[in-house]
């Protein structure tokens, strides 16, 4: 037996408990890992708050992320005793997640855990930091360099954010980072930020064309923020979207892309193949160290994460919650 998170629906009414479930219940998958950590995303908030239509099949245990050490293979390329890592794929919305003590999962989902993290470093990064290192490789990959100027990271206290703001400054950019919260102001500094500002600057709605403000932008947010900071990103510039914090609507105009010749490139962190996935996990474990992990990481167990989820969506929480499961 082990314990797990369980998300379980009747008659429209969600039910969340921390359960204990026999091993033989788990789904179909080539590999079972002894989960270590987990941790909360948004996704993973609006999951067990039902805020959100994140999970399509109940009884669920959600967490999209999961690291921890296999028990059983039958896959070609893991073996019993390797440590790994998994992001998306679905866990957690159509397959059992990483909110348990155990999971079995198809090994075509893994990666292996990189040698510079363990796997409560890992998960202090998780889907939040490995999709502000797919954001940062698009704007590199669009030729947004640090000396054309001032890159925009929105909700910068949160998750993507944090670590957004942390990886451009490691790489020279200079980084503005928008904010709900003024007293977060020295916690975005200390990370890298050489400019704070309020994020009502850009919630509102605006004009379809705006002054020039940024080489770059990575938004978290989308809705009128996503379109204010598209309307005011410089000529030829580029900016990810990889959130819907404030809705995911997009209220703007073609303006910015066929006068300025703005890019708007998506960044999907569920689906990459493992190539990508890869890259992106060697780039964050050359950028990052373990002493800026402990910055932005707030360890739990697990009997705390259904109240953290909570806070999570209602704004509450800065940066990464690591859930230990055992």
């Amino acid at each position: 037996m082990f314990k797990a998170i369980v998300i379980r629906k009747e008659d429209d009414h969600q039910q969340v408990a921390i359960e204990s479930i026999h091993e033989q219940d788990l789904p179909e998958g080539d590999v079972t890992v002894a989960v270590d950590y987990s941790t909360l995303n948004y996704k993973d908030g609006l999951a067990i708050t039902g805020k959100g239509p994140v999970v399509r099949i109940f009884p669920m245990v959600p967490g999209i992320d999961l690291a921890g050490t296999v028990t059983s293979s039958s896959h070609g390329e893991f073996a019993v005793g390797d440590q790994v890592v998994l992001n998306g794929w679905g866990v957690g919305e159509t397959h059992w997640g990483g909110l348990a003590e155990k999971a079995r999962l198809n090994g075509d989902w893994l990666i292996p855990l990189p040698t510079a993290f363990s796997t409560k470093s890992a998960m202090a990064i998780g889907t939040a930091g490995y999709t502000a290192m797919l954001s940062v490789m698009a704007l590199e990959r669009h030729g947004v360099t640090p000396d054309q100027g001032e890159v925009l990271v929105t909700g910068a206290s949160g998750g993507v954010g944090s670590f957004a703001v942390s990886l451009l400054a490691k790489l020279g950019y200079q980084v503005t980072a928008a904010t709900g919260k003024p007293h977060e102001a020295e916690y975005l500094t200390s990370l890298g930020a050489r400019t704070i500002i309020d994020r009502q600057e850009l919630t509102q709605p605006g004009k379809p064309l705006q002054k020039e403000r940024w080489a770059g932008a990575i938004d978290s947010v989308g809705s009128h923020t996503l379109s204010n900071v598209v309307a005011s990103t410089r000529y030829g510039g580029t900016v990810t979207c990889c959130g819907l914090a404030q809705g995911m609507d997009l209220p703007g105009t073609v303006m910015p892309f066929i006068l300025r010749g703005v890019t708007l490139a998506g960044i999907d962190s569920v689906m990459q193949p493992k190539a990508v996935r890869m890259a992106a996990w060697q780039r964050l474990a050359e950028l990052l160290s373990n002493d800026s992990l402990e910055q932005i990481a707030t360890e739990i167990p697990l009997s705390q994460a259904v109240g953290a989820a909570e806070r999570l969506i209602d704004g509450q929480i800065k940066g990464r919650v690591v859930v230990a499961t055992r």
